[in-house]
């Protein structure tokens, strides 16, 4: 599947408006790149780094953690609901510096 980015959460790894192929039901291990579904609001997907697997889900964090609307399992706790795994960014092919 594919997904855009929206926000800040990820920088500096993604940037908003980068497109992602995400592989669904892959394994995830620490460090990957995931989209799940927002805990309280399943019809929204996020996309953070599981950090690692509790019997109750994955601990997901955001890259950035000063990002303003930022939420991830600081704020919900760990996530059941894992959609996929980030396999690549392939837009825009190359970032402009900034």
């Amino acid at each position: 599947m594919r997904v855009r980015v929206e926000g800040e959460s990820m920088r500096p790894a993604l940037e908003p408006g980068d497109w992602l192929l995400v592989r669904r039901g892959a394994a995830v291990h620490p460090g990957d790149l995931v989209v799940a579904r927002l805990p309280g609001d399943p019809d929204r997907l996020i996309v953070k780094r599981a950090q690692w697997r509790s019997e109750d889900g994955w601990w997901l964090e955001s890259d950035n953690q000063r990002a303003s609307g930022r939420r991830d399992s600081w704020d919900f706790g760990p996530v059941s609901d894992i959609v996929g795994r980030v396999v690549l960014r392939y837009w825009p092919l190359v970032r402009g510096r900034r």
